[in-house]
């Protein structure tokens, strides 16, 4: 594959092959089945693989060389991407795995100084994790941010946050959280430390999926109170802030989850050539084939709608629509892929024998996570029939 007629460097070659190596040499061989859900020492397990990966100068892609990240493009990122979303660790491992990546890009973005000194640059050198506190149970903030139930009120010269978090990834032993809340002037983005009284994680919530850093916890805010300083950009303008991460977050997601079904569907096919049944070879029956033949139809669209929002954010376009659009296909054909790998290999690909399964199991909340297909879908056909011309 050329690498240039899509506009990328000419060292991302050299680049790719180094990553490559090390997901094959470091991440895969301390993928664990029960490392999985075992919070703590996945904990332990990203930190000495992150002192590797800056060894091996493959830290970081997303971040400015002035803060010892490569500072690559979009377009680069997305091939740096693919080849660390091989592995369960390697995101973990180049500290570009969420929350911790789009919460530094908020931080750069939005940060005090202060803020950076205090939080922004041990998160960079990943010696402490953070999560990011939108979602809430019902009747509150989901699919739809405008349903904010968790208050931030004036009091005494401070804010008090009140409220209620849940499914916040990243969220057990994470040293802050970035909070959204809403106030009489909107919602706004609050720092808040992990140790701050009346901030407390109450549980880790068990989910299908594994290998999530921190879990997926469940948040109480009883009279927390903060000071000014907490506030991370400007009061009342949370939702734009939220809104401005959530691209850039969708987009980094689908980039690693195509490796990561890449892969499965790698595994597949070498059990297939080599695992006879009825006397031949499964890759000589059609049917498996046909498995095979799809999931590569499906991988390359969702490289191609991938790349494409890349370049037009490496060209400052918006990309609300497309990256919306690549979202919702990318989250389905990945799934498409893994579920396919999964057959092709029978009760094996069930099994925790090999990565498949929980390739699978992990694939499948990208539907709804950063936005269900649903949603998705019912706002751009709305953009689309609002902007369409009236037949004549």
């Amino acid at each position: 594959m050329s690498m240039n007629i899509f506009g990328r460097s000419d060292g991302l070659e050299a680049l790719r092959l180094r990553v490559r190596r090390f997901v094959d040499d470091e991440a895969i061989p301390q993928e664990d089945p029960a490392l999985a859900h075992d919070l703590d020492r996945l904990d332990a397990v990203a930190r000495a693989l992150r002192e590797k990966a800056k060894s091996a100068g493959i830290y970081a892609p997303q971040l400015p060389k002035a803060l010892g990240g490569l500072e690559l493009s979009w377009r680069d990122r997305a091939v740096v991407l693919e080849e660390l979303g091989r592995s369960f660790l390697g995101p973990l491992a180049a500290n570009c795995a969420p929350p911790d990546q789009p919460n530094m890009i908020n931080l750069i973005q939005l940060g005090s100084p202060a803020q950076k000194a205090r939080y922004l640059m041990p998160l960079v050198q990943g010696d402490i994790r953070s999560c990011f506190a939108m979602t809430e149970p019902a009747p509150g903030a989901g699919s739809d941010p405008s349903m904010l139930q968790t208050f931030a009120s004036r009091r005494g010269g401070k804010w008090v946050l009140n409220g209620r978090k849940w499914f916040i990834s990243g969220a057990t032993n994470a040293a802050f959280a970035i909070v959204l809340a809403q106030t009489d002037e909107g919602a706004t983005l609050f720092v808040v430390d992990a140790d701050q009284l009346g901030y407390r994680v109450v549980r880790n919530v068990p989910s299908m999926d594994g290998f999530q850093i921190g879990g997926h916890g469940e948040i109480e805010l009883r009279d927390c109170e903060l000071g000014d300083e907490a506030v991370l950009g400007e009061v009342g303008r949370g939702f734009a802030y939220a809104q401005a991460r959530l691209e850039p977050a969708r987009v980094s997601h689908c980039m690693r989850f195509i490796g990561r079904a890449s892969r499965a569907m790698e595994i597949a096919e070498d059990y297939v050539r080599t695992r006879e049944s009825f006397g031949q070879p499964l890759a000589d029956l059609q049917q498996v084939q046909a498995m095979v033949a799809d999931s590569h139809i499906d991988l390359h669209a969702s490289r191609l709608m991938t790349w494409h929002v890349a370049a037009l954010m490496d060209a400052g376009e918006p990309v609300k629509e497309e990256s919306s659009m690549t979202k919702v296909f990318v989250s389905e054909a990945v799934c498409r892929v893994a579920d396919r790998a999964a057959q092709m290999m029978g009760a094996l690909g069930m099994s925790e024998d090999t990565p498949v399964s929980l390739i699978l199991r992990e694939l499948r909340p990208f539907r709804i996570y950063d936005g269900a297909s649903e949603v998705h879908r019912a706002s751009l056909a709305r953009r689309i029939l609002k902007s369409a011309p009236r037949s004549r």
